[in-house]
Formats: C-alpha cells, structure tokens, sequence
C-alpha cells in the first residue's frame, strides 16, 4: 500500500509495495501514483483517479500490468480510496493477482478450445469472427465451412475412439493448410464440421484457393489404429464484404453452400452464389406460405378444354390451378405443387381444387348449352395416402351435386403403375362410384403395360413428347408416328379412350385424328383460360 498526496505523488510505501515491484519501498516516496501503477496510461483511468483524489469519487479501481525491477511483468489490481490525513488524499493498495490471472486464462483456454482437436470452439470462433466483422483491414471476409464425408460410417464401423484419431489428425493437417496460408483461425464447430475463417480476406480467388488446398490435404490417406482411412470434405466457401454483414447471417449462407457442395456430390468445394440462394429463399418462402394461402383463398383455376378430334366439339376442360402470390405475383403449379407435395399442403391444396372445379363443372351442366363436359382434375399420390381421397371425392359431387361421370381424375403413370394395397382400393372405389379415373402423361413412367387390365382406368393422356414429332409433314418423325399408333390401337382394343396432350397446330390435329386419337388438349384449340371466358366459349358453341 501507498499514501498519495493531493498532487499525485506517493507520500509513503509500505514494505510489501517494494516487494511487490523489487525496489526499496522509500525510493517510491516522490514519485507519480500513476506513472508508477500505469494510472495515467488512459484517459477514462485518469480521470476516475484524479476524481478521487480530488474527493469527488469514493473509489476507483483496475488492472494492470506492472513491471518488476528484474524485467518479469505481473498483473495487479489497483484500488484507490479517499482519505483525510494530513498531506495524504488517498490510500493506494496494488494485490497480485497474476496466478489468479493464469488460472482464468488456462480455464477460458479450455472454454474455449475442443478436447479432442485442440482447436478453437465454436464459442471462440464466433467471438473472433464478430471481431473480425468489426476490424478487417481489407473491409473483407472470407469463411471455409466444410464436413468430413462419410465421417458417421467411420464411428459406426471402428468405433468413436478412431472416429475421434480422425478427427484430430484432420484437424493438424487444415491448421497446418491455414498456417501456411497466412495463418488463419481454424475452429472445430462440432461433430465432424471445422470451419477456418479468413480475416481481411482479398477476394473469393484467395478463399477458393484455400479450399482447394483444404481438400488436397485432406484427401491423402490417414494411417490410424492400424487402419489406413480414405476420406474427404464438402466445404461451402463465402466471402463477402463486412459492412453489412453478420456473424448468423455469414454462418448461414456458409451452412446452405455447405449443403451445395454435398448435394451436388460431394468431395468438392462449391462457393455462394446470391442467385441461387435467392431461389431457395424463394422455395422456402413458398413453402412455408403454402397452407395459408390455401386459408387466404389465394389460389385460382383455370381451364383448358379438352376437345374431341373428330369434330373439334369440347367435351371437357382440366383444371389447372394457379397462385396469385401477394408477393411474387400469379405463379403456376410448376413453381408450387412438387413443393406442396413434399410438406404435405397438397392435401388441402389438393381438396380445394377438387371443390372448386366440381362446383364450376356443375355450372357448365346447368348453364351451358349442348352435352355436358367433364371436368379433369389432378390427384397427387401424397392425396391417396395422406386423405381420404374417395371421402374428398364423395363429398365434392354431394355438395356440387355434379354426377360423377362428369368427374375425371388424372394421376401420373409412376403413381398409378405398381398401385397396390390402399391406392388401389381408393382407385377401384373412386371407379365404382362412377369416376372416370385417367393416367396423365402416359409413356413417359415404369410403362408397365400389364396394369393397364388391372387397374381401372378409363383414359390415357398421351405426354406431349410423342406429339411434337407431328408439327409438320416436312419435320414428321416416323418412328413418333408409330409409337402414337401402337398406343392408340392398345388403349382401345382395352376400351380406354385417349387424349392427345400439347396439341399446337392443325398438321398435329390432322394426323392425331387420322390415326384414331379420341381427343386433344393444347394451344391449337385454346390456352389455358378463366371459367368465364370457358363459359362465353360454350354458349358460342351453342
């Protein structure tokens, strides 16, 4: 301890402050509090020390770093309280806290870094790359995020303890790679995921080069427990500016690069692209707004009429549906169906559709003048299994009141072909109800003909590749021409009726018709259209 003047000068010291510094404690008399304990060394200490001392402060208190006379340095914390004794305005007291000191660092290492690698953790990478956001010279940063392929068959097979041997010598050889690459933080994230992040990075040719030496390096064998292991690495590799960016959303677009790299086979390394990200968003986006919007009523049916080729009359139309996103404006179902068949809203989707278009079919029958048209509306295997279909179908013709042989319902030939067990019995019951039940896009699936007596199925819908073939004489493909036939000639001898899809001039019509097709749906006879403008066409016809 120390007494300290109202000018800042050490009054007296105490034996144990000598010790402390390896001086004699009556050659610090004179001398400046704070040149002596590093007080005067910020602005912010400086002034909380002279408050003290000028009485406006009851306390101050910091740590510093002092310098013993033999040239070793410790850490101390310095108090400074006020008093009133004679010449004295404060009391000064310097502890040691340097092994305390040692122990929290040794303790925060261990915090801070992975047992089993010895790398930074994922909390230390994320405090230096939040730093690095802050600080970089370049106003850059680059980020390796990579996974060992394969790494669960090696724990699965030889068990954690080569799985962790792996882990560690993976670990050495992309520390070694960053070393010599200007000495970048390689971190262990968890599991087998290691990141190395590239502070003031120079451009996306410097982090692609580093990745590429990643990968080399990682794809030399590694001789461990008497096994000689191949392995290699996905790496997703972002660099950026750092103005604007953060630390979750930099691990993000790492993450789905990541993810890139493994989708598109593995053992590679693959750098962000902001056009493709924008269209997972966009996928993501739908996804999750798909049931909602059904909620919302923001989708919309049009129909394309399916007409006979003998006479160009309209028997039916296909419902096909479309969304009026409040967002990305009308979208149509190849942008949102395969995505609402895989979380399941195609079910609801699916169920509205089925409503809707047997309600307008029954307007047609009451309304329009001449036959009464069918209407074909799509059915998703996911519908089959994840509904009850026959249930859905039963109540849309009860409260439309539309007869069922007005109802058509399509299903692509992979979902149809090899039905067994409850698709089956849904499709025989759908038929015994009076359904007319059709394979859309047929030659195009398994084409596993012996179903075709199976199954009971009323109609074909030809795919359009067959038909394009047919444009013109001068382009006509013989061998479409006698796949068209043969297809034909089978679903009648079967009694199945056959509708010719992509219908796009009059030459396609002519020949379709010569070779028997039953009917024909493409932008020949119309394009898709609202049920308004399908009526106005009807009474037309009339």
């Amino acid at each position: 301890m120390a007494l300290v003047g109202r000018s800042g000068h050490i009054v007296s010291a105490n034996p144990a402050f000598g010790l402390l510094l390896g001086v004699e404690p009556a050659s610090l008399a004179g001398l400046r509090a704070d040149s002596v304990t590093g007080l005067g060394l910020d602005g912010r200490t400086r002034g909380s020390y002279h408050a003290v001392l000028r009485g406006h402060s009851d306390r101050m208190r910091c740590t510093r770093r002092l310098k013993h006379a033999d040239g070793h340095t410790l850490w101390a914390e310095v108090t400074v309280l006020p008093i009133e004794r004679g010449d004295s305005a404060a009391l000064l007291t310097v502890q040691d806290i340097s092994e305390r000191r040692d122990l929290q660092e040794r303790l925060r290492h261990i915090q801070m870094h992975d047992p089993v690698t010895r790398l930074p953790n994922r909390a230390l990478f994320f405090e230096r790359l939040t730093a690095a956001l802050a600080e970089s010279a370049t106003g850059r940063i680059g980020l390796c995020y990579l996974d060992l392929d394969g790494f669960k068959a090696v724990n699965d097979t030889l068990g954690h303890r080569v799985g962790d041997q792996l882990l560690g010598a993976a670990a050495q050889r992309l520390a070694h790679c960053a070393t010599g690459a200007g000495g970048h933080l390689v971190a262990r994230l968890g599991g087998d995921e290691f990141a190395v992040l590239v502070e003031g990075s120079s451009g996306t040719e410097q982090l692609t080069g580093l990745a590429e030496a990643l990968l080399t390096a990682l794809q030399r064998p590694f001789d461990l427990a008497g096994q000689r292991l191949a392995v290699s690495a996905s790496i997703g590799v972002v660099e950026r500016e750092s103005a604007g960016t953060t630390a979750t959303g930099l691990m993000q677009a790492a993450d789905t690069t990541l993810y890139w790299a493994k989708a598109d086979g593995k053992a590679r390394w693959t750098l962000f692209d902001p056009e493709r990200n924008a269209h997972r968003m966009t996928r993501q986006s739908l996804s999750s707004t798909l049931r909602p919007a059904v909620e919302r009523g923001e989708f919309r049916l049009e129909y394309q009429p399916i007409v006979g080729l003998a006479d160009d009359v309209v028997r039916g139309a296909e419902a096909l549906v479309r969304w009026q996103h409040p967002q990305f404006g009308r979208l149509g179902p190849d942008k949102f169906v395969g995505l609402a068949e895989e979380n399941g809203a195609i079910v609801p989707l699916g169920r509205w559709v089925l409503n809707e278009a047997c309600r307008q079919a029954r307007r047609w029958q009451l309304e329009a003048p001449g036959p009464p048209l069918f209407v074909s509306v799509n059915v998703a295997v996911r519908q089959v299994w994840d509904s009850d279909l026959v249930s859905d179908v039963a109540a849309a013709l009860r409260d439309s009141g539309l007869p069922s042989g007005l109802l058509q319902l399509e299903l692509t030939e992979s979902a149809v072909m090899g039905s067994a067990g409850r698709p089956l019995q849904a499709l025989q019951a759908l038929s015994d109800m009076g359904v007319r039940i059709a394979i859309d896009d047929f030659g195009t699936g398994y084409s596993n003909l012996a179903y075709l007596s199976r199954l009971p199925v009323r109609a074909l819908k030809l795919d359009g590749t067959f038909v394009r073939g047919f444009r013109t004489a001068r382009h006509l493909n013989p061998a479409d021409e006698t796949i068209v036939t043969s297809l034909v000639q089978l679903a009648h001898k079967l009694g199945l009726t056959v509708t010719a899809e992509c219908v796009e001039g009059p030459a396609q019509a002519e020949r379709l018709r010569r070779i028997g097709c039953d009917t024909g749906q493409g932008w020949h006879y119309a394009k898709p259209m609202s049920a308004d403008h399908l009526t106005l066409l009807l009474a037309a016809r009339g």
